[in-house]
């Protein structure tokens, strides 16, 4: 594995990881995510695979402030740039990244393929409210606030948790920040960095999710993947994609949740995700 750069479109830095050779497959990460969340899928499919792993812009390597004027048309750009660069034509995502990779699937003609894992598409109404509640918590520096409310659009906790009061859950938050700072650096990006990242994924989920009737004319091949541990919303999310796209095929993975495609440590099962790409990709790649 090594490291490399791309500049988009507007100028930013995006990092990006390299491993393996064959096809190019782009893996797109999701909120509270970096590159090395994907080691061990991008490890799983390196002997077939050029697994192109970037940093969202706002996290790891693609550091950028946010700004108010930012629109999920830059993450599709950053992919683009990727895919410029290296050649790949085959994308994953994973969550507000499998967002990211329909759009940039729509919007591209050099994509292929796509996979998606847990696409959040809002079918009830999108939470508004909460996303401006969040925005305001990280501008005034209320991380610990940000992330409850994050707690709250994403519904990835148990109900009960998600039902004590907001102190409470943000006085734990606060703990699990110390706890961070407390311990060794490693190459996860700490909390007290993605929680303001989360501000791009929350645009990306305004300006696409609310659009699942744009992607009626997605000829491309499009693997659904979804687990059964994960909320109802998500499962919904994927029913109604699967009626919507001409060309797709759908896999539950039982046992799995929304962190499937993460590291083993990150509670993903990076493996079984892995021979699902692995075959689909190989399949669209033959083309």
């Amino acid at each position: 594995m090594h490291t490399e750069t791309v500049t988009s479109a507007d100028g930013t830095t995006i990092g990006h990881r390299r491993y393996g050779s064959g096809p190019g497959v782009v893996l797109v990460q999701g909120a509270m995510g970096v590159a090395q969340h994907y080691d061990q899928l991008a490890q799983a499919l390196a002997a077939q695979f050029t697994v192109l792993v970037p940093d969202r812009r706002g996290r790891g390597t693609s550091a950028k402030a946010f700004t108010d004027a930012h629109t999920h048309q830059r993450d599709v750009e950053d992919v683009q740039a990727v895919l410029d660069a290296t050649g790949a034509r085959l994308l994953f995502g994973l969550s507000s990244g499998a967002l990211i990779a329909i759009e940039s699937a729509r919007q591209l003609p050099s994509v292929t393929a796509v996979a998606l894992y847990e696409p959040p598409f809002q079918l009830h109404g999108m939470p508004t409210a909460q996303i401006e509640r969040l925005s305001r918590e990280v501008d005034a520096g209320r991380l610990d606030a940000a992330f409850v409310t994050l707690m709250r659009i994403v519904k990835l906790a148990p109900a009960p948790l998600l039902a004590l009061p907001r102190p409470l859950l943000a006085a734990a938050v606060r703990q699990l920040m110390r706890y961070q700072a407390r311990r060794p650096p490693n190459d996860y990006a700490p909390m007290t960095e993605l929680i303001p990242s989360t501000r791009y994924d929350l645009r990306v989920l305004t300006g696409i999710a609310g659009r699942i009737d744009d992607y009626r004319a997605l000829n491309k091949d499009v693997l659904l993947l979804g687990g059964t541990r994960s909320p109802r919303y998500l499962r919904e999310g994927l029913t109604a994609l699967e009626a919507t796209l001409p060309r797709s095929r759908r896999v539950t993975l039982p046992r799995m949740d929304h962190t499937g495609p993460w590291n083993a440590d990150q509670h993903g099962q990076p493996d079984r995700v892995a021979s699902e790409l692995a075959a689909f990709f190989l399949r669209a790649d033959r083309g």
